[in-house]
């Protein structure tokens, strides 16, 4: 099997370029790129749901959000408000 040395690799590349031109290159690259990732993805048994689970719990080791009067409270208490009709 021959190896692919940087002369034929630019060689690949300058003819993808005048097949597909400057525009549709890197929407091509970007496609192509997305298509091995969820293929390596699909293969290591990874999801999307897992990746999304696994975000939440980084999320809630964190310390709670600070606003600009100090630091948020972590659980803040239930207000209480009575409805006031103008009698209408």
């Amino acid at each position: 099997m021959p190896n692919i040395g940087p002369l034929e690799l630019a060689i690949v590349l300058v003819i993808a370029l005048v097949i597909f031109g400057p525009k549709r290159l890197p929407d091509l690259g970007r496609s192509l790129g997305s298509g091995m990732r969820e293929f390596k993805d699909s293969i290591s048994g990874k999801n999307e749901e897992e990746d999304l689970d696994e975000t939440k719990r980084e999320l809630t080791k964190q310390s709670p959000a600070t606003t600009a009067d100090g630091p948020a409270e972590a659980d803040p208490e239930p207000v209480e408000a009575d409805v006031v009709s103008d009698g209408r």
